[in-house]
């Protein structure tokens, strides 16, 4: 049976598919305690391309039926998506790209740590857990130039470690690029999360780390952390609704828990990295498999309720 596991992993890693798959409990109190439906969740296989690997998804962006997946070792992949009846019914296979520099050239290896993915402006933003910064990028990975972030963004010493970088970033017109690190900065008040855009911060109250950021309206951004207990191998996956513009004195936002998925409660789940609007209120979300056999790259279709 362990053989036949192995031959048939290899197959749909040659080929390529999508396998349905269940991340919801049997028990249904979960399932309606939570204010996300979930709609459709997908088993990612997709073979090499042009050299490229398809694995490690750390972020994704939709635009008109396009997906666009990036890779935290600096791949960025492009995919049709077709969505019917609220259900992921195909995804086609574009094209892959290798992130690269003005010059034209691969990221050196200690620069290609992309984790967070936004679009704004028809360009896209990524965002970087490693040589910590936020780059704009062409739609076939050429880096266009590097925005300036907060102040107490730009020192890598402020970071908690060299593995808690900026793991997620997104933008709108209002705010302009906001961006956060995994983990609170070593000055920072751990008991808070924080936002970040050019001139301001924006403090929570949360369990876990960030891993993805999505504005929900103009105001507000949903925001996506993990959690892992590596004793208990038990995962935890949450979205919080943060209110820009409810904040007070001390840049504490209002916010609020819309999802705590809970792998002891029966959820299905892997390492939720990655999260983009699709249209009104619904949402992609995505795992990133650790280039690890026995890990999924996942993706998930949700709708936030009213």
């Amino acid at each position: 049976m362990k053989y036949f596991f192995f031959a048939l992993l290899f197959f749909l890693q040659l080929h390529g598919q999508i396998t349905a798959y269940k991340i919801t409990p049997d028990n249904t109190l979960h399932v309606t305690k939570q204010k996300i439906k979930i709609l459709d969740a997908k088993i990612l296989h997709f073979e090499t391309k042009k050299r490229i690997p398809f694995h490690e998804i750390s972020d994704l962006v939709y635009e008109n039926g396009v997906v666009y997946f990036v890779s935290d070792q600096g791949y960025l992949y492009k995919f049709f998506i077709n969505i019917r009846k609220n259900k992921i019914s195909s995804l086609q296979y574009l094209d892959a790209y290798v992130l690269k520099n003005k010059k034209g050239k691969k990221l050196k290896k200690k620069k290609r740590d992309a984790e967070g993915l936004a679009l704004c402006k028809d360009r896209l933003l990524v965002s970087f857990e490693r040589k910590q910064r936020v780059v704009w990028y062409s739609k076939n990975g050429l880096k266009i130039k590097k925005i300036k972030i907060h102040k107490d963004l730009q020192n890598k010493n402020n970071y908690a470690s060299k593995n808690k970088g900026l793991e997620a970033v997104t933008c709108n017109d209002k705010y302009g690029v906001v961006t956060a690190p995994e983990s609170p900065l070593k000055n920072a008040d751990p008991q808070y999360k924080t936002l970040y855009s050019k001139e301001h911060l924006f403090k929570f109250m949360a369990d876990g780390s960030i891993v993805a950021l999505e504005f929900f309206d103009e105001d507000s951004v949903l925001v996506l952390l993990r959690d892992f207990n590596y004793l208990t191998r038990r995962r935890m996956s949450s979205l919080i609704k943060v209110q820009l513009n409810n904040c007070n004195a001390k840049y504490i936002c209002k916010s609020e828990v819309l999802a705590k998925l809970d792998s002891s409660n029966g959820w299905k789940l892997d390492n939720f990295e990655g999260l983009t609007r699709v249209e009104a209120n619904k949402y992609l979300m995505v795992s990133d498999d650790n280039e690890n056999i026995f890990q999924k790259t996942l993706l998930v279709l949700f709708e936030i309720m009213p």
